[in-house]
């Protein structure tokens, strides 16, 4: 079963083609990807109409490619599976109608799927996937996430953030520090040159006793520090100068305190999450997945304790349309997606806000 996926919650255009595979084991045949990454550095974050354009400029030359790398032709394809929720309304609009006007004119089931299912499973793609049950960590730029995980489509949320995620954490603290956008690699890449002990930051809600996350008193945190190492002086109440700038090794000692700070408290929960389901299986999923240090210290505390520990590839830890096109295999797979007239009915919404705790079967477009 050929499935090509879709892609455009926010700010990266993808498309890709997956083979479900009759033997239960899904492999990638072509994967393409744009970033607006360059377009979006000039205003320090995401414009939302900025990026519905761009999806609609990339989308088509993106299938021609990975169809080309696949060396496989529209006919081929199967079904079509396209990412209804959650992000931006505009950019989602642009990857459902694309994938569901192109599914009609092949006569082909489109599926909408969740975009956080889509990080979720993409592990599956790896060259070690998991298996069912497993705990997940989901960390993406909007998301910070602890799932039990029993099936597909079987999601059972034991915590969450209830303000920044990790993700805002790390790009608000990069943006303090004036590193540019998107602040969360260039943070950590800072980072590798500091003494994470230099400065000690808080570690919000370590010591909870539950699952959730807190980071938006990390970041004010982060401010109050920069504010004392700047010698900040105050224009009025939104303006601020820095009346004697940070020196490189003083950004990188704030950024690795702040990463360091970050990581321990998702590691901890993590091991926490591990303990009280006794599960012995990890799942990380989404754009902070791919922090080497996070990476580091959850290996080595996954191995003091016996547990496993799966990653996506980390050129699929970023938003994909690889993702997409196989939880729409994995799903199929499940029995969750159906060939009535419903997935041919080519009517599609989208949901800009969609806890995947939440999710039923998706509404076939």
């Amino acid at each position: 079963m050929l499935i090509l996926g879709f892609e455009s919650s926010c700010d990266e255009t993808g498309v890709a083609l997956v083979d479900a595979g009759v033997d239960g084991t899904p492999r990638l045949l072509g994967h393409a990807l744009h970033s607006q990454i360059e377009m979006h550095q000039a205003y320090g974050g995401v414009v939302p109409e900025l990026a519905s354009r761009d999806h609609i400029r990339r989308v088509l030359p993106l299938t021609e490619s990975v169809l080309s790398q696949a060396g496989v032709g529209l006919g081929a394809v199967d079904a079509i599976a396209y990412t209804r929720g959650p992000g931006l309304a505009g950019a989602l609009l642009v990857g459902s109608g694309v994938a569901c006007a192109l599914a009609m004119a092949l006569d082909r089931p489109a599926h909408g799927i969740h975009h956080l299912e889509g990080h979720l499973l993409s592990p599956f793609l790896s060259a070690d996937p998991p298996s069912f049950p497993f705990v997940a960590l989901l960390v993406s730029g909007g998301h910070s996430q602890l799932m039990q995980v029993t099936g597909v489509g079987q999601y059972e949320l034991l915590g969450e953030t209830i303000d920044d995620a990790a993700g805002e954490a790390f790009d608000k603290s990069a943006k303090l520090l004036g590193l540019g956008y998107p602040g969360g690699p260039a943070l950590s890449r800072m980072a590798q040159l500091g003494d994470p002990e230099k400065y000690k930051f808080p570690r919000p809600l370590m010591h909870s006793g539950d699952l959730d996350f807190s980071f938006a008193g990390l970041k004010t945190a982060v401010l109050t520090q920069v504010k004392r190492l700047a010698k900040v002086k105050l224009d009025g109440p939104a303006t601020m100068h820095l009346a004697d700038p940070l020196t490189e090794q003083e950004k990188a000692d704030v950024a690795a305190g702040v990463q360091a700070a970050i990581v321990e408290v998702l590691v901890r929960k993590s091991m926490k999450a591990l303990k009280e389901t006794g599960l012995d299986r990890l799942v990380v999923a989404g754009g902070v997945g791919a922090n080497a240090h996070l990476r580091e210290q959850l290996n080595t505390a996954c191995r003091a304790k016996g547990v496993r520990v799966h990653y996506p590839e980390l050129h699929l830890c970023t938003d994909n349309g690889a993702m997409i096109a196989l939880a729409a295999g994995l799903r199929a797979q499940a029995g969750l997606l159906s060939d009535d007239e419903d997935a041919t009915r080519y009517a599609f919404d989208v949901r800009p806000r969609w806890p995947l705790a939440d999710l039923a079967p998706p509404v076939s477009g």
